[in-house]
């Protein structure tokens, strides 16, 4: 049966983000995507006009599971302790799935950092941007004060224990970043202003 163009567009995102999260962002090439979405490099053109464009698109659509997979984190949590509990012990058993290769969001950031008018490090940091209030809220609404700067520091302990993760091949360090999370809830707020995101 032959694909509508939607769902060969959303074949050619599928294939672009196996490879691009396996191989990284630019050591991919678009003949690599024709061959495994099994259309033609003409045929990948004429729905994404560019590998920048493919990127991006594939970027957009995984931001738009990952937010809809936060949503859902609908766990028995009553207190900020469980959430970070809850939120940490998913965050160690994706990183230990054997294929587990780091966040891609970071990961495209990264390789784009000389690039920084490229459309995927606008949605990379647009992504970080969005999980960042997502745990603001969910630490409010758990009773905890200054909840924006907390959900600022759980944002550089998740990034850290990524990374790490990834370096080590040891998915413990999520183990260690809930610790460290779960004493700063413990700690009284004394900040200044919250910063503002960069527009950039």
């Amino acid at each position: 049966m032959r694909r509508s163009a939607a769902q060969t567009r959303l074949h050619i995102l599928d294939a672009a983000y196996a490879l691009f999260w396996r191989q990284g962002f630019l050591r991919v090439s678009m003949d690599e995507i024709a061959t495994r979405a099994g259309i033609t490099k003409r045929a990948l053109y004429q729905h994404f006009t560019s590998k920048d464009a493919l990127m991006a698109a594939t970027l957009a659509c995984s931001s738009e599971l990952a937010l809809k997979h936060l949503k859902q984190f609908h766990l028995p949590v009553t207190t900020g302790h469980e959430l970070i509990e809850s939120y940490f012990t998913q965050l160690r058993d994706w990183a230990n799935k054997p294929k587990y290769s780091g966040g891609g969001f970071t990961r495209a950031a990264i390789e784009l950092a000389d690039l920084r008018g490229h459309p995927a490090r606008a949605i990379a940091r647009k992504h970080k941007s969005a999980v960042e209030k997502w745990l603001a809220d969910e630490l409010a609404a758990a009773g905890i004060p200054a909840a924006d700067h907390r959900a600022q520091e759980v944002m550089l302990l998740t990034e850290g224990a990524m990374a790490l993760m990834l370096i080590h091949g040891d998915p413990g360090w999520a183990n260690s970043a809930a610790r460290a999370a779960k004493r700063l809830l413990q700690t009284s707020p004394t900040f200044g202003p919250r910063r503002q995101l960069s527009a950039r």
